[in-house]
């Protein structure tokens, strides 16, 4: 295959004009404001989270250069199932940490791998890919469809919940069916799902593990003690906060995982209720952001749904993780997305940002370049037949002037 080097020049070319550069100005405050309260808490942690810097940037410029809408079509499926496969290979021979099965250990390295992290960014590309081939009709998708849509949904689902890992298992079903229901799906579905669920809502609380009802119990009663450190370290910080050295829950130790789940609590203490509102508005307008480009390029699916993806991935990460440290929702380990301390939850949203800007960069780019000479060629036939055409009438047109004379 010869490389078409004026195109790939052009390519090149092409996208730094094209790319939403507010998106990226949008993110760099929440990675500012993290990245002090991290070095705040412990340096060592800082400079592991600046190697984590480098690495989701190295991602975000790779996804960015790719050609997604060339690749997508055969890059979702293979991705989907490699997954899916690590997924398995968890329940086979991952490595259990504090009782839970949930990562893989890497040969030769010793460093682990998550793959419930990874297939957050593989279900929605692929149902980005399926929607793409086959957009909703104007009432929305019916039964089949919603079905054949939600086992690409369900299936890693239960595998991360077998972990057991429910706090990542209910991001990735929330967000799943949170796309759905912005792509559009009939609402005698939507009903009949909900019904669904309301009966069988019993028989799965049964199913689940005894330090899962132990936190649902905890967050119905009396608020366990992570939840009453957190309380007491936002509480204290007021309205406008304290410094870093009488931030005394922190630095003492009495808040638990400041650094990463109780981040949010950290900075209510160090930045007050100010500086809380300050993080929410960020991400707020982040949100709001993605939603809008999702309804300018509505009628393209793949970043229709890549937007929409994405803007319901952090908002239900960024809900579950603020009610979760002022006690109400249940304790799991859910990061405040891009704000935690942490690799492999950072990485995964660089990707999905550059794989965001690429879509939208070259919208009907690779249209245009794929069918261009074909487009061209009809134009010249078509030019041609028309100046034939002209000929003929101007040659009949002289005949009958002879004639007649």
């Amino acid at each position: 295959m010869q490389i078409d080097w004026k195109e790939v020049s052009n390519y090149f070319r092409i996208l730094p004009k094209k790319v939403d550069y507010l998106l990226i100005i949008q993110i760099l405050p929440l990675l500012f404001i993290s990245s002090l309260l991290v070095k705040e808490i412990n340096p060592a942690l800082f400079h592991k989270q600046l190697i984590y810097y480098t690495v989701g940037a190295i991602g975000f410029f790779l996804a960015l250069l790719l050609p997604w809408k060339k690749i997508l079509w055969w890059f979702a499926p293979l991705s989907y199932l490699i997954n899916l496969l690590l997924l398995l290979a968890v329940d086979i021979a991952g490595k259990s940490i504090l009782g839970a099965r949930r990562w893989l250990v890497i040969p030769g390295t010793g460093m682990t791998i998550q793959p419930s992290e990874f297939i957050k960014i593989s279900v929605i590309l692929m149902l980005a890919y399926l929607i793409h081939r086959k957009p909703p009709p104007e009432e929305g998708y019916g039964f089949v469809d919603f079905f054949k849509l939600s086992l690409v949904i369900l299936i890693p689902f239960l595998l991360i919940a077998k972990e057991p890992d429910l706090g990542t298992a209910m991001v990735l079903l929330l967000t799943g069916f949170g796309v759905l229901f912005f792509i559009g799906v009939r609402w005698r579905v939507w009903l009949t799902v909900l019904l669904l669920l309301t009966v069988s809502a019993p028989i799965l609380y049964n199913h689940l593990h005894d330090y899962q009802k132990k936190r649902i119990m905890d967050f119905l009663g009396k608020p366990s003690y992570h939840v009453q450190q957190s309380l007491i370290a936002i509480g204290s910080g007021g309205l406008e906060g304290k410094s870093k050295d009488e931030a005394t829950q922190t630095q003492l130790k009495f808040l638990p995982i400041a650094s990463s789940d109780f981040i949010f609590a950290y900075l209510g203490e160090r930045f007050g209720y100010k500086g809380m509102v300050t993080v929410i508005l960020l991400y707020i307008l982040l949100i709001i952001h993605l939603l809008i480009l999702s309804r300018i390029y509505s009628r393209d699916y793949l970043i229709k749904t890549v937007a929409a993806g994405l803007a319901f991935l952090i908002f239900i990460y960024m809900d579950v993780n603020m009610y979760m440290i002022i006690g109400m929702a249940p304790v799991v380990g859910v990061p405040l997305p891009m704000f935690s301390h942490g690799g492999t939850s950072f990485i995964i949203f660089a990707v999905f940002f550059g794989i965001l800007l690429n879509l939208i960069a070259f919208k009907n780019y690779f249209q245009y370049n794929a069918d261009a000479k074909i487009t061209m060629l009809e134009k010249d036939a078509l030019k041609r037949n028309e100046e034939l055409e002209r000929r003929k009438r101007s040659l009949e047109a002289l005949k009958k002037r002879k004639k007649n004379f």
